[in-house]
């Protein structure tokens, strides 16, 4: 391993740092750095009014790190386990099965909590947690590769999708907002109840992804070469995307689905890092909760003009999202010639 690689990330932890302090400075009611600063290491000594908006936006941060990150992470992980570059943590269908249980919750007088989780990311996360189940039960049965699992994955997603669109036309219309606000991902919480269960449904399953760098740096070279060098393929295959698959759900029942973090910031990260996974699984952590903390931060300064309201972050990843991945795409092609 070159010094190249852990200095690198040493970088991108930095970087992650800065912007992780200096987001909540950003939003509706901008705030000068050094007043966050005070705000956060000397609270005593700043304005109580400043504390009070930093420890609102400083939950929202810490949600969003949690998040990018851990979105970023299962994608990485997806892309080698499914040998599949487009691959995201959405692929397998596990964002529109929680999308399906967040619309019965809020479209229906059903309710279904979970300790102190509300009825909508606790449907959320049963059914993405359903949806997971039965997709590994499927492939266990049927012996599936990584083509079959994609299949499933995408059949799944259109399954749950139309069942969507269904509790929508069946729903009042006057809970037609809530429903399409949630359908766009947001990061706009207040306290630390959602970072709370965030970080303890998914950083298991991140450890789980990060223990299981040296087995996808194997995989990588396809399932033949793995086995020969001694990978239990079936087992590592099975216990990381379940855990991406955990990630995610706990993702989304908190968020909603944030498209493009868990395809952009992989790309990103293998372009810098290289494509070794001991490194570049931290490294996509670190950069996919800044890249998604930094999104939101500008989309709090994006009023929706006469709503009130703020721009969702996840209508913004997917507009910047989708032009920076296809300059990445471009010099990549670019480069190989």
């Amino acid at each position: 391993m070159s010094r190249r690689g852990p200095v690198t990330l040493g970088l991108l932890v930095l970087l992650a740092a800065a912007v992780v302090v200096l987001a909540p400075a950003v939003g509706a009611v901008p705030l000068a750095p050094a007043e966050v600063l005070r705000a956060l290491f000397r609270p005593e000594a700043a304005d109580p009014v400043t504390v009070q908006i930093v420890r609102l936006r400083l939950a929202r941060v810490v949600l969003g790190f949690l998040v990018g990150g851990g979105l970023a992470v299962a994608g990485s992980a997806f892309q080698t386990l499914l040998a599949n570059p487009l691959a995201t943590p959405y692929t397998l269908g596990l964002a529109a099965a929680g999308s399906f249980g967040a619309f019965l919750s809020l479209a229906t007088s059903l309710t279904v909590a979970l300790g102190p989780l509300g009825s909508v990311p606790a449907q959320a996360l049963v059914w993405c947690g359903l949806e997971a189940g039965l997709l590994t039960l499927l492939a266990r049965r049927a012996r599936w590769g990584a083509p079959g699992l994609i299949l499933a994955g995408v059949t799944l997603n259109f399954v749950f999708a139309a069942a969507t669109v269904m509790l929508r036309l069946l729903a009042d219309p006057f809970r037609l907002h809530s429903m399409d606000r949630w359908l766009l991902g947001g990061l706009d919480v207040v306290g630390w109840t959602a970072p709370a269960w965030a970080a303890g449904m998914g950083l298991p399953a991140v450890a789980v992804l990060l223990l299981s760098a040296p087995a996808l740096d194997q995989l990588a070279f396809g399932d033949a070469v793995a086995h020969g060098r001694g990978v239990n393929v079936v087992r590592v295959r099975a216990a990381a995307l379940l855990a991406g698959a955990w990630v995610t759900a706990a993702c989304v029942a908190w968020t909603g689905p944030i498209a493009f973090v868990g395809l952009l910031v992989p790309h990103g990260v293998r372009l810098v890092m290289g494509p070794g996974h001991r490194l570049g699984l931290p490294a996509a952590v670190v950069t996919g909760g800044a890249f998604l903390v930094a999104c939101d931060a500008a989309a709090r300064t994006i009023p929706l003009l006469g709503r009130g309201a703020e721009l969702p972050v996840g209508v913004l990843t997917a507009l910047v999202g989708g032009p920076v991945f296809l300059l990445l795409l471009t010099g990549r092609n670019g480069r190989r010639r």
